[in-house]
């Protein structure tokens, strides 16, 4: 099995626009958002990762065939001690390729890119087949942090890449 974990260039993008789709449908049992009156949920950052900088979009693909997608930030933060971090922003593997590595290889890679700080919050740990909690602790070996936010409805990891 090949999998590649790519940058899309622009004519990519409608392609990131469909998966987003099946993303927010996965997700519409736990989330109160409706579809359009074209029965689209529909994207409204998505435009960002192409326009502003300090905004990651990624592809999966296996064996050539579209797999999944990350979305990744750097957010800026006021505190000097650690002026930014990264934030794993959106992540989906489709359920075709779930339980075969896809997710965990994909994560590791883009953790790997970018040698900072990391904040990834899980929204729903029972609904993921194996939890970002869970990538989380194999790839940082357990050395990690966990919080909440109020804004947030579950777990935040945050850990540091080297």
């Amino acid at each position: 099995m090949k999998i590649e974990i790519f940058q899309p260039i622009v004519e990519q993008k409608e392609i990131l626009k469909n998966l987003l789709e099946l993303y927010q449908y996965d997700f519409s049992e736990f989330e109160s958002e409706d579809v359009d009156e074209n029965g689209l949920f529909g994207y409204k950052y998505l435009d960002c990762y192409w326009d502003e900088p300090n905004h990651y979009p990624f592809l999966f693909q296996v064996d050539g065939k579209y797999a999944g997608f990350a979305l990744v930030r750097k957010i800026p933060v006021e505190d000097t001690s650690n002026p930014s971090y990264m934030k794993m922003c959106e992540f989906f593997v489709m359920r075709k390729y779930r339980k075969e590595g896809i997710g965990k290889r994909a994560a590791f890679h883009i953790f790997n890119l970018f040698q900072d700080t990391w904040e990834v919050g899980n929204l729903k740990p029972t609904f993921q087949l194996k939890s970002f909690g869970e990538v989380i602790s194999e790839y940082t070996n357990n050395n990690y942090s966990e919080f909440y936010r109020d804004q947030w409805p579950g777990p935040i990891q945050r850990f540091v890449t080297v």
